[in-house]
């Protein structure tokens, strides 16, 4: 924890308390005789330093088999990463899941709880192929788009109520590009359907949920307890699904908005 080390053997044990931003190589490591100093009062690291650096090499070795390395002393920067490319949530705010993969943990996908988005699922399928495309969530709340009988469908779960659009249009055999907009206003929201560009089907959200499930989204399937109210169990894709691409959009109030995020996710460890 914070790059802080220990090892404890046949009665011996070597600490060292780290200094974030100090090279672990400079760290001033303590050496107690457990068995004769419960208290760890008398430090012997100057007295037996052959044994502190058996110790110190054994942690190294233990480290190395059991995934500690690399070491790596950041605190709080770790939870507030979420708009930095090397974490899942890139600065371009755009997240590409290509299935089969497995479902993502909530605090990993794309946020869009609370703000606006646009989601395009690329597919190819005949017809008569159906099944959910992206689902978030459960049965309690979330968001669900999936094909059903040749219609693609938008299902947004706010506590139970239902709010569901589906695609004037049937969708036949071929290869298709099917989307939502989301868009926030206010306390409110709207969600258009979207086939190959042209809009077909609008819904109004009178209240959009800033946060949707503790449950993350799987792509291709729902994984949990359907967040639909029209299909039962998983209700996989039958066709193929090469990629689902959402694009969050993030407003004046990001900065303050990923700020809480990193401190509510830092008070979770």
């Amino acid at each position: 924890m914070h790059g802080h080390r220990g090892l404890y053997s046949d009665g011996w044990k070597a600490v060292t308390k780290h200094t974030p931003g100090v090279s672990f190589d400079d760290d001033d490591w303590e050496l107690y005789h457990i068995e004769e100093d419960r208290s760890e009062c008398k430090n012997l690291a100057a007295e037996m330093p052959g044994k502190l650096a058996e110790l110190i090499s054994l942690w190294w070795i233990e480290a190395d088999e059991h995934g500690v390395l690399p070491l790596d002393d950041r605190g709080i920067e770790l939870f507030g990463a979420r708009f930095r490319d090397r974490s899942p949530h890139p600065t371009s705010r755009n997240y590409v899941y290509r299935p089969p993969m497995a479902p993502l943990p909530a605090q990993a996908a794309a946020p869009i709880g609370g703000r606006s988005w646009d989601l395009d699922a690329y597919l190819t399928r005949l017809e008569g192929e159906n099944g959910v495309l992206y689902a978030s969530g459960t049965e309690n709340s979330g968001v669900s788009i999936f094909i059903q009988n040749d219609r693609a469908v938008f299902d947004y779960n706010c506590f139970g109520d239902h709010f569901a659009v589906e695609s004037s249009v049937k969708l036949g055999s071929g290869e298709y590009v099917v989307g939502v907009r989301f868009r926030r206003i206010s306390r409110n929201g709207i969600a258009t359907l979207v086939i190959n560009g042209e809009e077909c089907g609008t819904v109004e959200i009178p209240f959009v949920m800033g946060v949707m499930s503790s449950i993350g989204p799987s792509v291709g399937y729902d994984h949990g307890s359907p967040v639909s109210d029209r299909y039962s169990n998983t209700f996989p894709f039958e066709g193929t699904l090469e990629r689902v691409e959402i694009q969050v959009q993030m407003g004046r109030d990001h900065a303050g908005l990923a700020e809480s995020e990193s401190l509510a996710a830092f008070a979770r460890q």
